[in-house]
């Protein structure tokens, strides 16, 4: 039976965020070498970047996560990537300086404590990148839904939909990425998802 093209999309990309999606059609990541998933979950974001030979690596917190990226790994990678895929924390990498081409953060630095744990994971994202490699961040933000949230202290909201996060907002993005030395490569976009939460892609490559 032929498969549609939905199942073919899905058996390439996997369940990947739309927005990262965007970045590989637009070729943007077409030179990157090395790619990290700063948090990477069950690597819902790897599978393309699997499937297509690129020297990917991963971190999360959770053991189980890092299991179920490892299996991923072992479905689609052309070789194997023993080491690859660790328990670590974002604060700390296990890693060296200016190593990666690509650093992938998605719906991660919004579960930041508060700002100095949010730079934290920034920093060292960004200490990790090369210089002219490429942060995608997917993160909650306040944009758009400014009047509906509550600030319950040290950065973190309440949204609408009684989700407790973390939240940015574009003057500050603005100022971190040129507190960091980088250039937004995309105007920084923002989904509003009926009022109840913003999620905004933040695109920075490093000068």
């Amino acid at each position: 039976m032929k498969k549609s093209g939905k199942e073919n999309l899905q058996e390439i990309y996997g369940n990947i965020d739309i927005y990262l999606f965007d970045q590989l059609l637009k070729g943007t990541y077409d030179h990157c070498e090395k790619i990290l998933d700063a948090g990477c979950g069950e690597g819902r974001n790897l599978v393309n970047f699997l499937r297509s030979g690129f020297e990917v690596f991963g971190v999360d917190q959770q053991p189980e996560a890092i299991q179920q990226v490892e299996e991923l790994a072992h479905i689609y990678a052309a070789k194997p990537l023993s080491g690859h895929f660790q328990v670590a924390n974002i604060t700390s990498l296990p890693f060296p300086d200016a190593d990666f081409d690509l650093v992938i953060s998605s719906a991660v630095l919004h579960f930041a404590e508060n700002m100095e744990h949010f730079e934290a994971m920034l920093n060292e994202m960004w200490r990790v990148l090369k210089p002219g490699g490429y942060l995608f961040c997917r993160l909650a933000s306040d944009i758009g839904i400014e009047s509906s949230v509550h600030f319950i202290g040290n950065g973190r909201y309440i949204l609408p939909d009684e989700s407790e996060r973390f939240l940015v907002n574009q003057e500050m993005l603005i100022r971190l990425t040129r507190k960091m030395g980088g250039e937004l490569h995309e105007p920084i976009k923002t989904t509003n998802v009926q009022n109840l939460r913003s999620m905004t892609t933040w695109c920075v490559q490093k000068q």
